[in-house]
């Protein structure tokens, strides 16, 4: 289950088109990164049959990528003299978009070659044709390939484009037939089989511990919380009741759409104390069909898009949320709705709680996702995507590495913490979100092998493939950005992080289908960087607000220029001291819905991530640290150290 989008280093510095002259036959220009990793010699198994089918996307580099990258860098530099002079959407297309003769040169040379040219927009054609006519298009041989224990198909060099084109094409995608499918980051309850949360609970940090129980650290752990609402967020990351998104808009990707959506949200809003919503404050745009629903596991979907709505409207309740729904989990689905968000101006600010690890990401669906990014940077759109939630992804792949699409230097990042807010919706503190499980022994008196293995945590550490950013230079430290090895300094990943701990987690209401068959609407506790993503799209709503309504854009160069200021809590493992560990007491349905089957009781050990650590300063589990009370009243000017 892979989504694919690697960034060449250096193109955020660059900002040029992946086709190149170097190494190419005379006469043609080179897409880089066309011929995936791990397309290697030894797992070539032989020329594809000429006769087989191609589907691909030929994406347009537009008239000048340069300079699209360059304005975007300088539209959201807080330093620059043209900083938050966005453009509309028709002026960015007027601008950097495609000509009708890039176009139609494009689809000229396509149709010379026998490829069949099926759709055009102002992004990318599609393009269908037999194995012989791709080859002679892209003027290289596609083979069968091993990965995986399966066999898929691969150019056996990468493609090449007609250099009288002029640059006109950015990338081709599709060439290989590798599976792109996107995961969200926590596996969340579909609308089918019920999920229950046992208790007991804590209705705040702390508020309920069981003396019975046997210590751990030192001390008895409190239980649980039930899970967070609004209030408590809101409180717990600085809004004051004056900030409250009005005016502002977020957008919600995921793939399918939840069809109880919006009387689920206005019964959560009214359950759990969050202002109604108005008429039109949440609309949907949806594909006119979907696609790979049983492979890309459509009903579990839902809850991603459940858990995304309530959590924006919990923390910016004024603001209007449209999603906008992919027609699957695939990469081309996904590209297209960030797409209409971007090509429409549908929101200032879109959140996406999905992605997929590096190692299965490739440069042309990297160069793709990217042109999207910019683009929104120049109209001053942000977008925001969880981090994983699987720490380093050792335990997950065997290998350390980050999560994309949140590696690209043109998204903002967000980490993960778990939170602890007291009685009186007081802001206790933060650690990073890695947690452990330890099993109350048979006998009552301990805790199985303390603090048991890990289970889950924020992703984040050093990409492979994203050259650091400039926005990074000077806060992410050497031993961070130079983790791979050598001397070129890397992207680091988180940016920011929120509440993610599903063990401190935020409690959400969802239509599912209970033990005897019937729909009805329930609620639980969840969490994953799923949750950290729309909590910080709804912090940031907070923030487009309180300076006025101009919109944020690409947040990171503005992030970075508040490090080190009483905007951020400065999140570490070990908020009460050197040594001293904490956790929470959890009991658990065994079937996830009734006592029938039993259940379980757990110590659940925070600040534990894999092999990363919140620390002083800048870390790869929290990135700057988590909004405080200094950060909204930040954006009350232009905000300069």
């Amino acid at each position: 289950m892979a989504t694919a989008l690697p960034l060449v280093a250096g193109a955020l510095a660059l900002g040029i088109p992946t086709a190149q002259a170097d190494s190419a036959p005379h006469g043609r220009d080179t897409l880089s990164g066309t011929k995936p990793a791990w397309a290697t010699a030894g797992s070539d198994r032989g020329a594809t049959d000429d006769g087989n089918k191609v589907s691909a996307r030929v994406y347009l580099a537009g008239r000048d990528a340069k300079g699209l990258a360059d304005y975007a860098k300088a539209v959201s530099d807080p330093s620059s003299p043209h900083y938050g002079a966005y453009l509309s959407a028709g002026q960015t297309q007027a601008r950097f978009g495609p000509t009708r003769q890039q176009k139609d040169a494009v689809t000229a040379w396509l149709k010379g070659s026998g490829i069949e040219v099926t759709g055009v927009n102002q992004h990318y054609l599609s393009v269908t044709g037999d194995v012989a006519a791709a080859e002679r298009a892209f003027g290289t041989q596609l083979h069968d390939y091993t990965k995986g224990g399966k066999v898929y198909r691969a150019p056996s060099n990468a493609a090449t484009v007609p250099a009288s084109l002029h640059g006109a094409v950015l990338t081709v995608v599709g060439l290989d037939n590798a599976p792109k499918r996107a995961k969200h980051d926590e596996t969340l309850p579909p609308p089918g089989p019920v999920f229950k949360n046992a208790g007991p609970f804590s209705a705040y940090y702390g508020s309920r511990t069981d003396r019975s129980l046997p210590s751990a650290y030192g001390a008895k752990q409190p239980y649980a919380i039930k899970g967070y609402t609004g209030k408590q967020l809101r409180a717990a990351y600085g809004a004051k009741s004056r900030n409250t998104g009005k005016g502002v808009t977020v957008a919600i990707t995921d793939a399918f759409a939840s069809p109880t959506i919006a009387a689920d949200a206005a019964r959560y809003a009214q359950r759990n104390g969050d202002p109604g919503y108005r008429k039109g404050q949440l609309t949907q745009v949806l594909p006119d069909d979907y696609r790979y629903t049983e492979e890309c596991d459509a009903s579990g979907w839902y809850g991603e898009e459940t858990l995304d709505v309530e959590a924006v409207h919990a923390v910016a309740p004024a603001a209007d949320i449209v999603y906008v729904g992919g027609a699957s989990c695939t990469d081309d689905d996904l590209l297209d709705s960030l797409a209409k968000v971007v090509d429409n101006r549908l929101a200032d600010i879109v959140s996406n709680s999905w992605g997929d690890v590096e190692a299965n990401e490739t440069p042309d669906v990297a160069a793709a996702y990217d042109q999207i990014f910019q683009q929104g940077a120049v109209e001053g759109i942000g977008f925001y995507f969880s981090s994983g939630d699987s720490g380093d992804n050792v335990a997950s792949t065997g290998t350390k590495q980050v999560d994309t699409p949140a590696n690209s230097a043109w998204v903002t990042a967000v980490g993960g913490t778990s939170l602890a807010v007291g009685k009186g919706d007081t802001y206790q503190w933060e650690t990073g979100w890695g947690t452990t499980k330890a099993n109350l022994s048979a006998d009552g008196t301990g805790w199985d092998a303390l603090p048991g293995a890990y289970t889950s945590g924020a992703g984040g550490g050093t990409s492979k493939t994203v050259a650091q950013p400039f926005y990074q230079r000077g806060v992410v430290p050497d031993a961070l950005a130079l983790a791979n090895g050598g001397t070129a300094r890397q992207r680091v990943t988180p940016d920011i992080a929120a509440v993610a701990d599903p063990n401190t987690g935020f409690l959400v209401g969802q239509t599912q289908t209970f033990p005897d068959g019937s729909l009805q609407y329930g609620e639980y506790r969840i969490g994953g960087t799923s949750l950290a993503a729309p909590v910080i799209a709804g912090v940031q709503a907070l923030a487009q607000q309180a300076r006025g309504g101009q919109p944020i854009g690409f947040a990171n160069p503005s992030l970075y220029d508040r490090y080190g200021t009483a905007s951020y809590h400065d999140v570490t493992d070990h908020p009460l001291g050197a040594g001293v560990s904490l956790g929470v007491v959890r009991v658990d349905y065994v079937n996830s819905q009734d006592d029938s089957d039993g259940l379980v009781t757990s110590l659940r050990s925070l600040g534990r991530d894999s092999s990363l650590h919140a620390v002083v300063g800048y870390d790869d589990v929290t990135g700057v640290g988590t909004p405080a009370a200094g950060y909204l009243t930040s954006f009350g000017g232009h905000h300069r150290r």
